[in-house]
């Protein structure tokens, strides 16, 4: 069996890299299979010549079955059949339709007045995400701690926010725009409320994996509470904090959608839609894949930071 298919085997640099290069290629290859390759599927035919078939344009696209049986009617009234290109639906553009919106949508100024610049719409969405996780982190990552250090804390907190945290937060959006208004208030409620509550949990249970032995030591040593507090337990869990933080922070990503869908006229969300509504799928895919691509770069970003501040746990392990 070759390295990486048994447990606890390691694997190269250059390994790591060409396994995270086809996890990359392999999807990307089978689009490129599904969209070039026109006998795997493409069950639509971009008519090119309409010949006798009064209602078809050129580039009106149709059914494949429909097609067929139009010609079939035009061979047999002895008119000219139409001619087309089998292509995939409006729904599924081409790798290279949304490698070219990508350049497109940040170039090409809206043509309606509803419509969006895709670099204004990411930017009201990136400000979503940092007001609702930075509020939901600054009261849930304190919370958490104590949860996680204190019985009593934990008893006081936790069965309720157990409970509350299996509903679901979209079921608040018209209470969060009865409460704040119809712009970015609700939003940054539903940001908010998707993350809080299994931030304190995770952070309680974090909290509690610290080593007993550190606390028991400092206790030896005469520390206060207070001191436990801040100079055992919090430098204690900080590098798996800062893991939970960022795992915790793609979740709030997973919410910006359902977010923003409250009285939306901006952000990418409302950018999507609109794209969607006028069939422009190309700058659909293009703003879908943006939104990965940020929340992937910014998360190796942080992976990379955090390798830089807590260098003790590589040396530890």
């Amino acid at each position: 069996m070759g390295a990486g298919f048994s447990p606890r085997d390691t694997l190269t640099a250059s390994q790591v890299r060409l396994l995270t290069a086809c996890s990359f290629a392999l999807p990307l290859l089978l689009w490129c299979v599904i969209s070039y390759v026109p006998f795997i599927w493409h069950p639509e035919v971009v008519i090119v010549d309409p010949g006798g078939v009064t209602y078809f344009q050129p580039n009106m696209r149709i059914d494949r079955q429909a097609f067929a049986l139009e010609a079939d009617k035009a061979r047999a009234a002895q008119l000219a059949p139409p001619t087309g290109k089998r292509v995939n639906p409006v729904y599924l553009p081409a790798p290279h339709e949304v490698a070219r919106a990508f350049y497109t949508a940040f170039t090409t100024a809206p043509t309606r007045r509803s419509e969006q610049w895709l670099h204004a719409s990411l930017l009201h969405s990136i400000s979503i995400i940092f007001w609702g996780f930075t509020l939901s982190s600054v009261i849930g990552i304190p919370l958490g701690i104590l949860c996680g250090a204190y019985a009593a804390v934990s008893r006081v907190h936790e069965p309720f926010i157990e409970f509350f945290r299996y509903f679901p937060a979209p079921a608040f959006g018209a209470l969060a725009v009865a409460i704040l208004g119809i712009h970015d208030g609700p939003k940054i409620a539903i940001i908010f409320i998707g993350t809080f509550f299994q931030q304190v949990l995770i952070v309680a249970n974090t909290t509690r994996k610290l080593d007993m032995t550190l606390i028991d030591a400092a206790m030896t040593l005469g520390a206060s509470r207070l001191q436990l507090l801040f100079k055992v337990v919090v430098p204690g869990i900080l590098p798996d904090l800062y893991r939970d933080t960022r795992i915790l922070l793609g979740w709030a990503w997973t919410y910006l959608i359902v977010a923003e869908l409250i009285g939306s006229s901006s952000g990418i969300t409302w950018f999507i839609t609109q794209q969607a509504r006028y069939r422009n799928f190309d700058n659909v895919f293009a703003a879908i894949i943006m939104i990965g691509l940020i929340g992937l770069l910014s998360d190796m970003l942080l992976a990379r930071l955090g390798k830089g501040l807590f260098r003790w746990e590589k040396i530890s392990k």
